[in-house]
């Protein structure tokens, strides 16, 4: 019975490490905006602003033509030390649920971002806040909740480097990823 607890105890542990993430299919950024990734789902394309995937093969631009081509078209910018998402960008929300509504079989990354301000631990759990923020105004406006997760970048990956405002405002967002 001594050996039995603990080599089960171990197999759970081991068991409840295991990612069912595929890294093959997962599309990763480059520095550039582009996407690297490989898969049906790594569907942001140079070029085509706000694309986001394709139903049978028709993109599906979810932010107007007019808009520029850069991190706003899948961005949700946050006041200091805030996780409320602001009325201004309920249009682009709504337009990823309505896609997320039509196209069930696709998922969306949102990774939540500080500026530099603060502590690392306390910094992780704030983007956790304004990733799942974001999320829950997904999930509300009628996408699934296995189509949508919440992952927290903290001041890890900076939009803009300074530390004068515009940068730090740059840097608190929420982003969209296909």
């Amino acid at each position: 019975m001594k050996i039995v607890i603990p080599l089960l105890s171990a197999v759970l542990f081991l068991g409840g490490c295991a990612s069912r993430i595929n890294l093959d299919e997962v599309p990763v950024e480059d520095r550039s905006g582009t996407s690297v990734g490989s898969g049906a789902d790594a569907a942001v394309t140079p070029g085509q602003p706000g694309s986001i995937g394709s139903a049978e093969g028709v993109p599906l631009s979810v932010i107007p033509s007019d808009a520029p081509a850069d991190e706003r078209a899948r961005s949700v910018y946050f006041d200091y030390d805030s996780a409320v998402v602001k009325p201004e960008f309920a249009p682009l929300l709504a337009r990823f649920s309505d896609y997320l509504k039509a196209n069930r079989q696709r998922k969306l990354t949102v990774e939540g971002h500080t500026d530099e301000r603060g502590g690392r631990e306390y910094n992780l759990a704030l983007g956790q806040r304004r990733a799942e923020a974001v999320r829950k105004s997904l999930l509300l406006s009628g996408a699934e909740p296995a189509q949508v997760e919440a992952v927290s970048f903290g001041k890890e990956k900076l939009a803009a480097v300074g530390d004068d405002e515009p940068s730090n405002a740059k840097n608190r967002r929420a982003e969209i990823n296909p």
